[in-house]
């Protein structure tokens, strides 16, 4: 491990190609995307390609060709390609916690041997495809059944961070290969809300809960799972719940314990970081919607993106130059966000997914020797599904003084019959990016108002607010049609853009302590609350806000 990872961990800023990059970026940063296009006419053909089911164009982008070839040195000089490998064969990349990250071993479904601490651990994901595939089988077919031999109709999955956004997201996006007999639910929050809200729809009878949890001590998710047990033991026995509960989990004796069989106990390993986890045993809940052989293929998508960022070349590889455009625009742009934009109402939550994939992963403020940073990493991940967002936020992308990037994400063929909707989606989707870059000009606004019949005067005042400046930066990311496989690609090509950054900024992508500290001080808290006590370790605002929810709890 150490003799790979010791030439990777290099603070970007100090290479050489950064400073020419500066350099670079002071000589183009007023030059416009018009008149990028205008000098080069032709930069859609090295800045725009077709990637399997996928079409690509950065074009819409501050990047000449001279940008890429800076980027393409920056990558040899942070050793983008070593660190690649370190990934794929199974070197402990992530070093605060010793461990591997191999979610992309989860989908070689050509079954490729990789090793870890010398053994080959695809025997081990094979065994579990084929224990959700067998247990898949027997919910379809009705040989698991509930207590009262009533065929299973409702899946709830219980979990929280990468043990719910993952799963959830890609069951909404594959509504349209959804089971007739099957509908999902997924609980998260604490919030006693979440999980009340949904058992009013079920029937314990017809009810199978997936409780997702690796150690099987999880707070929120234990808490929401003993709440279902409770609410199911009012119509069922505690010799009924091994019918109703399964786990996803590397705790048997804590599982036993809650009532579940071992059987039914699906395992992951501490090599798939929860955000990247949905291609485990995590991805049950998919499996059981969506059908075992949907669930391969979106597998195999994830696999041909993983191909993709391995072997294609650094100017038409995706994730790649996706991750230098967001260090582009992060680092000497100044541009603290970026909006993902699917153009798909089933892409829903794919947005909120990334937002933890993207700034778990790389919103970190130490690098990989310790030392406190001194560049900006990670970026604030946001968006909604178009055309709804054109009614609420792109006012602020289109005429706001903050620049924000913007990736434009949609499907060609849509899953329904509604062609004249899916001819307005998609030239909407089209339109905005052209908007985006060219913007309107006074002279533009001055010739329609005069058409509208307003004055010289009226013109001249209403002016200033017509104009659009432009010049705003997106990527399109154009796909066949949304599929399993598609998806798949999807997926990966973000988690593969969102580790190059993470390489390029000199981060650990795969821990996330950050996380941890709220979790310990709401322990105490918890505690506090319970007994009606007082910490003076508290500062005097924490305390207060305790005092007040004891009063009014009281009341």
């Amino acid at each position: 491990m150490a003799r790979m990872t010791m030439h990777v961990n290099i603070d970007c800023t100090e290479t050489n190609t950064w400073k020419l990059l500066q350099a670079h970026y002071e000589e183009i940063q007023n030059t416009t995307l018009n008149n990028l296009f205008h000098q080069d006419p032709k930069r859609i053909d090295y800045l725009s390609f077709e990637e399997g089911k996928f079409f690509f164009d950065f074009s819409k982008n501050h990047l000449t060709q001279e940008t890429i070839g800076l980027f393409k040195k920056l990558a040899s000089e942070v050793n983008l390609e070593l660190a690649k490998k370190a990934m794929f064969e199974g070197e402990k990349i992530n070093q605060t916690e010793n461990r591997a990250v191999l979610h992309t071993a989860l989908r070689n479904l050509d079954n490729n041997p990789i090793y870890l601490d010398g053994e080959n651990i695809m025997p081990l994901v094979f065994n579990e495809l084929e224990k959700m595939k067998l247990f898949n089988q027997k919910v379809e077919s009705g040989q698991h059944s509930g207590f009262t031999s009533k065929k299973i109709n409702s899946i709830v999955n219980i979990g929280i961070g990468g043990s719910d956004l993952g799963p959830n997201m890609v069951c909404e996006a594959l509504k349209p290969y959804w089971r007739n007999d099957v509908t999902p639910y997924f609980v998260s929050n604490i919030d006693g809300n979440h999980i009340s809200n949904i058992l009013k729809h079920l029937d314990p009878e017809t009810t199978l809960f997936i409780i997702a949890s690796k150690t099987f001590t999880t707070e929120e998710t234990m808490t929401n799972a003993k709440t279902a047990r409770h609410w199911f033991l009012k119509k069922g026995s505690l010799s009924d719940v091994s019918k109703h509960f399964v786990a996803v989990s590397t705790n048997e004796q804590k599982v036993t314990e809650f009532g579940i069989d071992a059987n039914n106990m699906f395992k992951f390993w501490d090599w798939v970081g929860g955000r990247y986890s949905l291609w485990s045993t995590i991805g049950l809940s998919i499996v059981l919607t969506v059908g075992y052989d949907n669930f391969l293929s979106l597998l195999r998508g994830a696999e041909k993106m993983d191909k993709h960022f391995k072997e294609a070349p650094f100017e038409q590889n995706a994730p790649t130059l996706m991750a230098f455009l967001g260090v582009w625009y992060n680092n000497f742009f100044n541009a603290q966000t970026q909006a993902i934009l699917p153009y798909d109402q089933l892409l829903a939550h794919f947005s909120k997914y990334l937002q933890q994939a993207d700034m778990e992963s790389n919103g970190k403020s130490i690098d990989r020797n310790g030392q406190t940073i001194t560049h900006q990493t990670g970026q604030i991940i946001w968006g909604e599904p178009g055309t709804n967002g054109q009614h609420a936020f792109y006012q602020l992308i289109h005429q706001g003084t903050k620049i924000i990037p913007c990736d434009f994400i949609a499907a060609a063929k849509p899953p329904h019959a509604l062609i004249a909707h899916q001819d307005i989606l998609i030239a909407n989707f089209i339109a905005k990016t052209e908007a985006l870059m060219t913007g309107k000009s006074p002279e533009t606004v001055e010739k329609q108002l005069k058409m509208q019949g307003l004055t010289d005067d009226e013109i001249k005042k209403l002016m200033p607010f017509k104009v659009f400046t432009g010049n705003r930066p997106t990527s399109t990311i154009f796909m066949n049609e949304l599929t399993p496989e598609t998806l798949g690609s999807l997926i990966a090509l973000y988690e593969h853009k969102i580790f190059a950054q993470g390489v390029i900024w000199n981060v650990f992508s795969f821990d996330q302590w950050g996380v941890e500290l709220g979790k310990q001080l709401a322990g105490t808290i918890l505690k506090e609350i319970r007994n009606n006590s007082v910490n003076p370790q508290h500062d005097s605002s924490t305390q207060q806000i305790i005092n007040k929810y004891l009063e009014l709890k009281r009341t």
